[in-house]
């Protein structure tokens, strides 16, 4: 043991007096290494605001994930209580020539590597419809999630609708709310939800944070979700809102604006820039959020927050 660390002064003084003459020369640089920029991803996301499918969005699912004879697709189907969700897409999928496979996962057998290398090769990942909190609880955090991400930086492209919609963002809204109707509660038995603009009321966990700097909505002219999506931007202004109508996606690439396609639009809420009333006040207010209404075949571009119209 002394001859071993006598060995390693001997070797650390001539290092350290190694690195004091190439710092005289000017041959070693003392300001600390940069830190490297996060790998931009090489896949894409297309995001579906639940409801019917149209073909062309299942088509255009198939074709970013290599296309006919080349794709190779996962669905994970646990956000729904359904036995058979997720069977009917998978079969879609392969008449479009697809290779498909539905897993179904709990959360320890996603806690396994095993299970993470079955995304090796994959071309392309789908979550299916029914409660988000359901799939992050499946998934969230495990060594599956780092394999889906992986596989979105090396490629593939990553779908999904209604709650597959939802756990694409951080936070990630969950459709549970703190008060609902605030001040003026609905009847027990009222359908109502997400009557008001308020603060600490629509409740988020972690999502999947597949798309930085934005939260995702789904379902979002259909079922008139604009109170809760807005009230998370006011909370949140350095996120991007963005709530997804159905039958319709969003796609987003790799590099470029992002897409609008399908039959209906995306509400994109930008308060970036706004004036938004402080926490201690009793109402949240604001003025100068950015609105857009993106209809399919419009674009949208996230650092500019410019939309263009078809």
């Amino acid at each position: 043991m002394k001859a071993t660390r006598a060995t390693f002064r001997l070797r650390l003084g001539a290092v350290t007096a190694a690195i004091l003459v190439l710092s005289l020369t000017g041959c070693v640089s003392t300001s600390a290494a940069p830190t490297p920029a996060p790998a931009r991803p090489a896949g894409s996301l297309l995001i579906v605001g639940g409801g019917p499918i149209p073909d062309p969005i299942i088509e255009r699912f198939v074709a970013l994930a290599g296309g006919k004879g080349h794709a190779r697709i996962v669905l994970y189907p646990m956000a729904s209580e359904d036995a058979d969700a997720g069977l009917e897409l998978a079969e879609d999928f392969r008449k479009l020539g697809a290779e498909a496979e539905r897993i179904v996962l709990t959360r320890q057998q996603a806690n396994s590597e095993a299970a993470a290398r079955r995304l090796d090769g994959v071309t392309g990942i789908w979550f299916g419809g029914g409660d988000q909190a359901k799939l992050t609880a499946a998934i969230g955090h495990t060594p599956v999630e780092a394999a889906i991400h992986a596989r979105y930086l090396a490629g593939a492209v990553i779908g999904g609708t209604s709650a597959g919609a939802a756990v694409m963002s951080t936070p990630m809204i969950t459709g549970d709310e703190r008060r609902p109707g605030g001040a003026r509660p609905p009847d027990k038995d009222s359908s109502d939800a997400f009557m008001t603009i308020a603060r600490d009321d629509v409740v988020t966990i972690d999502g999947f944070g597949m798309l930085p700097g934005v939260i995702v909505d789904q379902h979002h002219v259909r079922r008139r979700r604009g109170n809760r999506l807005l009230s998370i931007v006011l909370e949140h202004p350095e996120l991007i809102g963005i709530g997804i109508d159905e039958s319709t996606a969003l796609e987003v690439g790799p590099a470029g604006p992002w897409r609008v396609i399908g039959e209906s639009a995306a509400v994109v809420y930008d308060a970036r820039q706004a004036k938004i009333t402080p926490p201690s006040a009793p109402i949240l207010g604001t003025t100068g959020v950015r609105l857009s209404v993106v209809p399919a075949g419009g674009t949208y571009e996230l650092k500019t927050g410019v939309a263009t119209l078809p």
